[in-house]
C-alpha cells in the first residue's frame, strides 16, 4: 500500500516530485527517443520537439504545464540560441537546460549569458541529467515569488543546523568568499547551492569542482581553459571554469587538495578577478564569487607548508563549520525520511520502527551521503530487516573496537577532565548500552530478538543488560 509522506516532509522536501513535465528539443529521433525513456524512467512527464518552432509553439500552447526545458543548441530554425532568447522574452524565468557537444564551449558560454539555467553535455548520463533537472527545479524563481530552497530539510532541526543554515543565508546575501569545513559526505555543496541560491547570482550559473579529482595539470585547464596548440593534445580552445562561471559562483571543493603551485595562479585571479588561458595573451575578467570547501584541517597545512597561508585568509573570510551527523541525531530520522522521498517519488514508504532506531543507534561515518546511500538500497531491496541487521553489526564492530573511526565523536562527549583509559572505556561503554537499548526498544523488548539483531549470544546480552543497568525506563536517542 502507498503511503502519503508525513506533513513535515511533504512541507520540506523539494519540488521534485516526479510529476513535472520536461519539454525536450532533439532533431535527431534516435537521441529524442532515448531522452524520452530516459526521463520517463526518472518518474518525469515528457513533451517533445524536433526543432524551434515545435519548442515555442509547446511553451506557447502549454498553459503553464511544462515545467523545464532540455534546448538542444543545434536546432532547425532560429537555432538553440536565438530560440533561448525567444524563451526568455516571453518566459523569463522558467528552467532551460542546454545541451552541446564537447567541443561547444563558446556556444555554452553564449547560452549562459543569455540566461540559460544550466549546460549538459553530450552524451548525457542519467545521473548528470537528473542532478540538472532536480538543481534547475528547485531553484528556479516564479515572477513574483520569494526566493526559496529546496535544503532547509537538510540543514535539518538540531541546534547547530539551525545556526548554520542561519549564518548560510545571511552570508549568500553578501558576495564575500566563504569556506566551508567538514567531514566528507556532510553536505559541504548543499549549504554552497543554499548560499548560491540566496544570492543575488542566483538567476546566474553555479558550477562545482573537485580539486581532488585531477591532476594538477588538468585542473589548471579545467579552471582557466586553454587556447588551441598551447600543448599537444590541444587541438581547439577550451574555456575554463572561470570564464563560464561569469557572474555566477564557482565552488572549489577539497581545496585542501590543490597543488601548491596552482594555489598562487588561483590567488592571483581572486586577487585581480582575471587570468589567461594557458597558452594564451589575452587577458580575460571574470566576475566569479568562489565558494571553497574541504575536510582537510588548514591551519595544520599551513604550518606544514602544503597550503598557502595568504590563499587561506583569502578564501576565509567567512567560515562555515558542517557538525557531522553522529553529533545531531535528532536530524537522521527527518533526512532519511527525506531522502526515501527525493529517490522514491510517490512510491514513498515509511521506515520500519526496527529500522529507525538502527538508524539512530548508528554513528555515520559516512554522515548524510552513506544515509542516503542506505535509503536509495532500501527502496531497491525492500528489506529494512537486513538493512538493520547489517547497521547493527557496524554498531557493535564499534564497540568492539573502541579505536576505530566509529569512537571518534561518541554519543555522548567524552568529560574533559581524568585518564584517557577511562574516558575510552566509559565511551565504549556508553556506545554499547546505546546499541543494546535501541535493538530492546525496536523490539518492543524481546530479549531474544535483540540478541539475533545484534548479532550476540541471548546469555551474553543479558549480561551486558545487568552490567550496564539497562531497564525499560530509559528512553532510546530513537
Amino acid at each position: 500500500m502507498i503511503v502519503q509522506p508525513p506533513p513535515l516532509i511533504e512541507a520540506l522536501s523539494a519540488p521534485s516530485t516526479m510529476n513535472e513535465t520536461i519539454l525536450i528539443t532533439e532533431s535527431e529521433v534516435q537521441l529524442r527517443a532515448n531522452l524520452e525513456r530516459t526521463l520517463s524512467s526518472l518518474g518525469y512527464r515528457v513533451e517533445a520537439a524536433k526543432d524551434s518552432n515545435g519548442v515555442l509553439n509547446s511553451l506557447g500552447n502549454s498553459q503553464g504545464r511544462i515545467d523545464a526545458v532540455l534546448l538542444d543548441l543545434y536546432l532547425d530554425n532560429l537555432g538553440g540560441i536565438d530560440t533561448l532568447s525567444e524563451i526568455r522574452r516571453f518566459r523569463p524565468h522558467m528552467p532551460v537546460i542546454v545541451v552541446s557537444d564537447v567541443s561547444s564551449t563558446s556556444k555554452v558560454v553564449d547560452a549562459m549569458r543569455r540566461g540559460a539555467t544550466d549546460f549538459l553535455t553530450n552524451p548525457i548520463g542519467s545521473d548528470d541529467l537528473q542532478s540538472a533537472l532536480y538543481r534547475a527545479l528547485t531553484h528556479v524563481k516564479k515572477a513574483g515569488d520569494t526566493p526559496r530552497s529546496s535544503n532547509s530539510v537538510f540543514f535539518g532541526q538540531s541546534e547547530s543546523m539551525k545556526a548554520v543554515r542561519q549564518l548560510a543565508i545571511h552570508v549568500g546575501r553578501s558576495d564575500v568568499p566563504v569556506l566551508i569545513q567538514g567531514e566528507t559526505g556532510t553536505g559541504k555543496e548543499v549549504i554552497a547551492r543554499e548560499m548560491h541560491a540566496q544570492s543575488e547570482r542566483s538567476g546566474k550559473i553555479f558550477l562545482k569542482l573537485n580539486c581532488a579529482a585531477l591532476p594538477s595539470e588538468l585542473l589548471e585547464s579545467e579552471l582557466f581553459g586553454y587556447e588551441r596548440g598551447a600543448f599537444t593534445g590541444a587541438f581547439q580552445r577550451k574555456v575554463g571554469m572561470f570564464e563560464l562561471a561569469d557572474g555566477g559562483t564557482l565552488m572549489l571543493d577539497e581545496i585542501g587538495d590543490l597543488d601548491f603551485k596552482l594555489q598562487a595562479k588561483l590567488l592571483h585571479v581572486l586577487q585581480d578577478k582575471e587570468f589567461k588561458r594557458i597558452g594564451g595573451r589575452e587577458t580575460i575578467r571574470a566576475d566569479v564569487r568562489v565558494i571553497a570547501a574541504t575536510h582537510h584541517n588548514l591551519e595544520n597545512a599551513i604550518v606544514e607548508r602544503t597550503f598557502r597561508e595568504d590563499l587561506y585568509y583569502r578564501i576565509n573570510v567567512v567560515n562555515l563549520h558542517l557538525p557531522p551527523l553522529r553529533e545531531r541525531k535528532e536530524d537522521i530520522l527527518p533526512l532519511a525520511e527525506v531522502l526515501l522521498l527525493r529517490h522514491s517519488g510517490d512510491n514513498f514508504l515509511p521506515i520500519p520502527a526496527l529500522l529507525r532506531a538502527a538508524l539512530v543507534g548508528y554513528n555515520w561515518p559516512g554522515n548524510v551521503r552513506e544515509l542516503e546511500n542506505i535509503m536509495r538500497r532500501l527502496i531497491v531491496l525492500g528489506d529494512a530487516e537486513s538493512i538493520a541487521r547489517e547497521i547493527y553489526g557496524k554498531i557493535r564492530n564499534a564497540v568492539s573496537k573502541p579505536n576505530g573511526p566509529q569512537m571518534l565523536s561518541p554519543i555522548r562527549k567524552l568529560e574533559s577532565s581524568g585518564p584517557i583509559l577511562e574516558q575510552v572505556t566509559r565511551a565504549k561503554q556508553q556506545a554499547e548500552a546505546d546499541a543494546i537499548l535501541s535493538a530492546l526498544n525496536s523490539t518492543q523488548w524481546n530479549r531474544k530478538k535483540a540478541a539475533s539483531l545484534l548479532q550476540i549470544d541471548y546469555k551474553a546480552l543479558l549480561y551486558k543488560i545487568k552490567k550496564l543497568a539497562i531497564c525499560p525506563k530509559q528512553t532510546s536517542a530513537a
